[in-house]
């Protein structure tokens, strides 16, 4: 079970969790809204549940979006080719086994450690992360 960071937001090995205020249907739907709203493009929606439950598995609803912008990202990639290994950008949603609904990404600073890119490139990520920590405490 994931530590509750929802008044922390502290990292653990690069991920952070936030605890939402919403259920897991409106988180997700939430989350879509707030990244589209703020000209994020959504380049893909993975269903881990329902994946599970079409091979005949069944586990909590979870799903995952990737999402960022071109115009932040592509710079980054043209510095490290591999930090396209973790951009786009990703939001994993869950529910627990108590029916409260969490998010999850990598942090910033992980992911430009990870790539060993300065510190200033953490910042042209935070404000996505922002984003998600904004929205689960709505």
């Amino acid at each position: 079970m994931p530590q509750d960071v929802s008044s922390l937001g502290a990292p653990h090995f690069g991920v952070i969790r936030f605890r939402s205020s919403f259920d897991f249907v409106k988180t997700f739907e939430g989350l879509e809204e707030a990244i589209t709203s703020r000209g994020l493009t959504i380049f893909a929606r993975i269903d881990f549940s329902g994946d599970a439950e079409r091979a005949g598995l069944s586990m909590r609803p979870e799903k995952m979006l990737i999402f960022g912008n071109p115009k932040s990202g592509t710079p980054l990639m043209k510095m490290e080719p591999a930090i396209g290994l973790d951009l786009p950008l990703k939001a994993l949603v869950w529910e627990d086994e108590h029916g409260d609904a969490w998010i999850a990404c990598n942090t910033p600073e992980y992911i430009v450690g990870r790539h060993e890119l300065g510190p200033e490139t953490a910042s042209q990520l935070a404000p996505a992360m922002a984003l998600l920590q904004q929205f689960a405490r709505k």
